[in-house]
C-alpha cells in the first residue's frame, strides 16, 4: 500500500494553474482557487496562474509555453473536459502530450464514482507529459479539483510517496530529448 517515507526529505514542485472558463475572472475561479490553495497548503510553490477561454489554440500555446519554462514542473487545468462543444481542454492538452498518462484519467474516474457515481463517466480528465513537463486536466468543479488532488496528485507530486511518484522520476521525463 502507498504510504510517505519520512525518511526522505520533502521536495517542493512549482505547479501552474490554468483556469478554462468563458465566464469566470480571478475574483470567481473558485476550483483554481481550490488548487492554488491545496498547492500551498502540501508545501508546493504556484509558478503562475492564468484564465482562459474555452479555445484550444490559446489553451495548448499556454501549455506549450509553460512546459519551455523553466520555472514550472507541473501544469494543472480546470475546466473544459467535458462533453459538450465548447470543451475543447483534452485536445488542447493532447495536441501538447508527448506521452498521455492513461492511468491517471482512470485513477481519477474510480476515485470520482464513489463521490458522484455514474455521473463520473462524464469527465475526461487527463495527464501527460510534454518537456519534461506534467500536464493534468481537471473537470471545472470545486469537487472534482479537491477529488483529483487529495486523492492522486497530493500523493504522486510527494517525493517521499512510497512505493513511487511523479517527482522522483524528473531528471528522466526528458531523457530522449538528450539522446545523441
Amino acid at each position: 500500500m502507498s504510504r510517505i517515507d519520512e525518511t526522505k526529505a520533502f521536495v517542493p514542485v512549482r505547479i501552474a494553474v490554468l483556469t478554462v472558463s468563458d465566464t469566470r475572472t480571478l475574483e470567481d475561479d473558485r476550483s483554481g482557487q481550490t488548487l492554488v490553495d491545496r498547492i500551498a497548503a502540501a508545501g508546493h510553490t504556484l509558478a503562475d496562474r492564468r484564465i482562459l477561454p474555452d479555445e484550444r489554440e490559446q489553451i495548448a500555446a499556454q501549455l506549450r509555453a509553460w512546459c519551455i519554462d523553466p520555472a514550472v514542473d507541473v501544469v494543472i487545468s480546470t475546466g473544459g473536459t467535458g462533453l459538450t462543444g465548447r470543451d475543447v481542454t483534452v485536445e488542447a492538452h493532447r495536441d501538447v502530450y508527448e506521452k498521455e498518462i492513461d492511468a491517471f484519467g482512470t485513477v481519477f474516474t474510480i476515485v470520482s464514482m464513489q463521490k458522484i457515481g455514474t455521473s463520473a463517466v462524464q469527465s475526461r480528465a487527463t495527464g501527460g507529459v510534454a518537456n519534461g513537463t506534467y500536464l493534468f486536466a481537471l473537470p471545472g468543479s470545486t469537487g472534482a479539483c479537491k477529488d483529483a488532488w487529495d486523492e492522486i496528485l497530493v500523493k504522486q507530486l510527494d517525493y517521499r510517496h512510497a512505493p513511487c511518484n511523479f517527482v522522483e522520476i524528473f531528471p528522466r521525463l526528458d531523457e530522449h530529448l538528450r539522446r545523441k
